[in-house]
């Protein structure tokens, strides 16, 4: 399934940085282009490379409060905050030029948006955006300014009718679905870890909207040790009837890898193979779905060497229409560049050897199961408000 790809890269998106030790290391960025060029991925003719400008104020006003913009703004300046605004803490720590850095991040995803809105490319992508936690008034999670959310609210404003949003971040898509919560133009669907044990401590399968929204917030909260054939089962259980039932114009989705059993900071168990096979669905509902407009970003994912850079990658090749083979070597010259950059010996290839298989619920569902009891508490939850029916 080919399609024109524009991807928003530019080496001062890499400014966006928290400083030394901070899990979002903007390394990880660095080393998937690094990784991606390397593959020849972004030298295919259907793969166009353009520079961000940053978000204007009057874009990032369509999610952020203009007095929370003014504060970054300011703590970037003179370095204080006091946690004011979720700003100057453990996860947010002011750096300079703060506001400048995540403007540049939000107008990447917005260019990514505005080209795939206009026709000028089927998919656009934005690897350095993803930063899905951010609510209207406060940074969270290492997240300054919604880049996805704004990227849905420029959509819906140039008469986009529906939209809906994929995050597969082992953390829950709470800053996207608090923007569109009453909002039934725009569906968002969030797999994640269950709220009991991880940050941000939300996104139970109770969680389904309010008002006119009601029905279109879509959580599934999937245990612990949750591994590949039963975090797929769980996509496959509830993404596709939802995306064909909700038919949007255009899919955006969250590629968050922090699912990867080896994150330091979360508790799947996911390969690069089952990430990889997420993001073949994907791209597949986009062409059956929506025509093949989709708007993809990165997102989460702290194993700087050994997952980051080879799952976004595979996103890449996959957006590009022409996946990368896993079994593929990881290319030397690459691997000595992450050694130079972090220390860390890097993998050697494109692969962790798993068949990421899953058997679908229509083979029918174990209610002693945890991840299956997960999938039938999101499914009872909204499938009747899309005219579907939970499986038995």
């Amino acid at each position: 399934m080919a399609g024109s790809l524009t991807l928003i890269w530019d080496d001062r998106l890499t400014g966006y940085d928290f400083g030394p030790g901070h899990p979002l290391a903007p390394v990880r960025v660095e080393l998937t282009i690094a990784l991606a060029r390397e593959l020849g991925v972004l030298a295919r003719p259907d793969v166009t490379v353009l520079a961000p400008a940053p978000a204007e104020p009057a874009e990032l006003e369509l999610v952020h409060d203009a007095g929370y913009i003014d504060a970054v703004r300011q703590a970037g300046l003179d370095g204080l905050a006091n946690g004011r605004y979720g700003l100057g803490t453990p996860d947010n720590p002011v750096f300079a030029d703060m506001h400048e850095a995540s403007a540049l991040v939000a107008g990447a995803t917005l260019a990514a948006a505005r080209a795939v809105w206009r026709g000028e490319a089927v998919h656009g992508a934005n690897i350095a955006g993803g930063l899905h936690h951010a609510m209207r008034r406060s940074a969270s999670g290492f997240c300054v300014y919604n880049d996805p959310a704004i990227a849905i609210k420029w959509m819906l404003a140039q008469g986009a009718q529906r939209i809906a949003y994929v995050d597969l971040d082992v953390h829950h898509g709470d800053g996207v679905q608090a923007a569109f919560y009453d909002d039934p133009r725009v569906l968002t669907i969030s797999l994640h870890e269950h709220p009991a044990t991880l940050f941000p401590g939300t996104g139970l399968a109770s969680e389904i909207g309010s008002g006119d929204g009601r029905g279109y917030a879509v959580n599934v909260a999937l245990p612990a040790g949750t591994g590949d054939a039963g975090w797929l089962r769980a996509f496959d259980a509830v993404v596709p009837p939802l995306l064909r039932a909700f038919a949007p114009e255009v899919l955006v989705s969250q590629h968050g890898c922090d699912s990867h059993r080896l994150d330091p900071l979360a508790n799947l168990e996911l390969s690069i193979d089952a990430q990889r096979r997420a993001q073949l669905m994907v791209h597949e509902l986009a062409h059956e779905i929506t025509g093949g407009r989709w708007l993809l970003t990165g997102g989460g994912g702290y194993q700087l060497v050994q997952v980051v850079p080879r799952s976004w990658t595979h996103l890449l090749a996959v957006a590009s229409g022409d996946p990368v083979d896993p079994e593929l070597p990881v290319p030397p010259a690459w691997r000595a560049l992450a050694v130079e950059r972090t220390g860390e010996y890097p993998p050697t290839r494109m692969t962790d050897g798993e068949p990421a298989e899953y058997i679908p619920v229509t083979a029918g569902v174990d209610p002693g199961d945890r991840v299956d009891a997960a999938i039938v508490n999101t499914c009872r939850a909204v499938f009747a408000w899309h005219g579907l029916h939970a499986p038995m």
